[in-house]
């Protein structure tokens, strides 16, 4: 598997508005875009840094994975995403390791990226995203 760079740092806040004036007023950071992704009962904001993003999680549904995830811990880092050559060989490549996935084929994700997580028991709890843009 080559992993190309970070792609993002999600993070998981209550109100995207809210969360973005720190990064925008403190940090001089810019919203590129607010993007709903049904599938996974989220909203997304998009702060560009250089060749990376930080990507703020509001979830849309109170069942929702980011919903569930501040439950439990609160606002803040989510996951962890890696820009990956091509999806489906790494992929193939973690299952032949042995590697438990909680998306077994791709699907898609905010921004028109093809994405997969690995489930965090595999990487001492961090949730990590592979993901793959034309």
């Amino acid at each position: 598997m080559k992993i190309k760079h970070i792609d993002h740092i999600g993070i998981a806040v209550k109100n995207i508005e809210q969360a973005g004036t720190f990064y925008r007023d403190i940090l001089g950071l810019e919203i590129e875009g607010i993007e709903n992704v049904e599938d996974q009962k989220v909203n997304v904001a998009f702060l560009p840094i250089t060749d990376s993003e930080l990507e703020l999680l509001e979830s849309t549904d109170p069942s929702g994975p980011v919903a569930k995830y501040i439950g439990a811990k609160g606002e803040g880092i989510q996951h962890i995403a890696f820009r990956v050559e091509n999806i489906d060989e790494a992929l193939k490549e973690l299952r032949s390791k042995g590697i438990r996935l909680i998306d077994e084929e791709p699907r898609k994700g905010a921004g028109g990226a093809r994405i997969a997580f690995i489930h965090p028991k595999e990487s001492n709890g961090v949730l990590i995203e592979l993901c793959q843009r034309n």
